[in-house]
């Protein structure tokens, strides 16, 4: 790799400041150019979807629908002796609805993210209920127990461990009593998931580079998120090593292969997400003119995931991977708009792609797709209530 030596000089002369303080200070500069500002005119076709009062109103239907919805369910479980056997409430008395545990879990961070930015929504009252039914202390204590069976050390590693801490970050970042008494409630589990985090990375010698659950890019970067919100420093570092160890000499990603049939992840951009944050500015540039150079050029383009069949649990991934795929473009664009503000358009085709698709989905894709919608327009920048 012809520029590695070169990148980790970089790290050693930032290793002082940390790898995002360059960052930060580029991001929060006055002077700096949006994205509108530095994009051709013939780039600004696809028009964003908008999160409004309206769309937040009819997505919040999704969680609200699946929540305490327990059948049909797939635990993932693997039975210890014929005692664990269960019904998923029994099990998981917080989060057994919506088909699986993870996606319970992020239906639970799309009911606090949509409260949290739109407190006029419909159905407030409603989710307030749901949220404060679902995450009791007593509950998120049967989570833990669960957790600590002698066969869940790697239950829902690391995709639902990653939403967990998504969840955690909402409410921890929340003003609101209501919150902070959810967020307490939920530390127990919180901080189990981060012991798991912390002793599972060093046993990790491989990434795992699919575009499905169990992806390490994507577990690695909603758990810096958390870290790097929360202050917890050692959590963090411990993050960014393992992510640079894992991908700093990588290089030439084959993004032509994607997407694979199922994929609601693109490993390629998975990982771009994750070196974004952990890298310096300069090294992060030099790192994707090896890894993926293709994204610095304005008429870069992807062809969106076509799904044949909606009923297919399967098939309807590639529904998903159009939003997570947006969500990254939006995230590096908003970084370094002055490289990657042009990706901001193909961001917008992706989402408009598959965002009519969600309301109204059968279970196979409603149960889930409408918090992927969120999550990736959280990344396209505030929702409309707060401009």
């Amino acid at each position: 790799m012809k520029k590695l030596p070169l990148i980790f000089g970089l790290l050693l002369i930032f290793a002082c400041k940390g790898p995002t303080d360059e960052t930060k200070s580029s991001n929060s500069s006055e002077d700096s150019l949006s994205t509108e500002d530095l994009l051709p005119e013939s780039l600004m076709e696809s028009k964003p979807v908008v999160l409004t009062l309206e769309e937040a109103n009819n997505l919040a239907e999704l969680p609200l629908a699946c929540v305490n919805t327990e059948y049909p369910n797939k635990l993932g479980q693997t039975l210890e002796n014929k005692n664990a056997i269960g019904e998923p409430h029994e099990l998981h008395p917080a989060f057994y609805g919506c088909f699986d545990w993870h996606s319970s879990v992020h239906a639970h961070w799309s009911l606090v993210y949509l409260l949290k930015n739109f407190p006029d929504l419909e159905k407030a009252e409603a989710i307030q209920q749901a949220l404060e039914k679902s995450l009791s202390a007593e509950n998120i204590q049967g989570e833990v127990d669960y957790f600590n069976r002698e066969e869940s050390n790697s239950y829902e590693r690391t995709y639902g461990w990653a939403w967990l801490l998504k969840l955690s970050e909402e409410l921890k970042t929340w003003e609101d009593p209501k919150a902070k008494e959810l967020a307490d409630n939920l530390e127990p589990l919180t901080q189990l998931i981060v012991k798991r985090y912390k002793e599972f990375l060093p046993k990790l010698n491989y990434p795992i580079r699919v575009g499905e659950h169990t992806n390490t890019a994507f577990g690695l970067g909603f758990a810096w998120d958390y870290a790097h919100t929360v202050k917890d420093e050692d959590f963090e570092e411990a993050i960014t090593k393992r992510a640079q160890e894992f991908y700093l000499k990588d290089d030439n990603c084959p993004v032509s292969w994607e997407p694979s049939g199922y994929d609601f992840l693109s490993p390629c951009l998975e990982e771009v997400d994750i070196m974004r944050r952990v890298l310096p500015k300069n090294a992060f540039s030099m790192w994707i003119d090896d890894f993926m150079p293709e994204l610095k050029n304005e008429d870069f383009s992807m062809e969106v995931g076509e799904v044949s069949d909606r009923t297919d649990g399967k098939l309807v991934h590639l529904d998903g991977l159009n939003f997570s795929r947006a969500w990254v473009l939006y995230g590096l664009a908003n970084q370094y708009p002055e490289q990657f503000g042009h990706l901001k358009s193909l961001a917008n085709e992706h989402i408009s792609h598959s965002f009519d698709n969600v309301a109204g989905d059968s279970y196979e894709g409603g149960h889930w797709l409408g918090t992927f919608a969120i999550y990736a327009l959280q990344q396209a920048g505030k929702p409309k209530s707060e401009e």
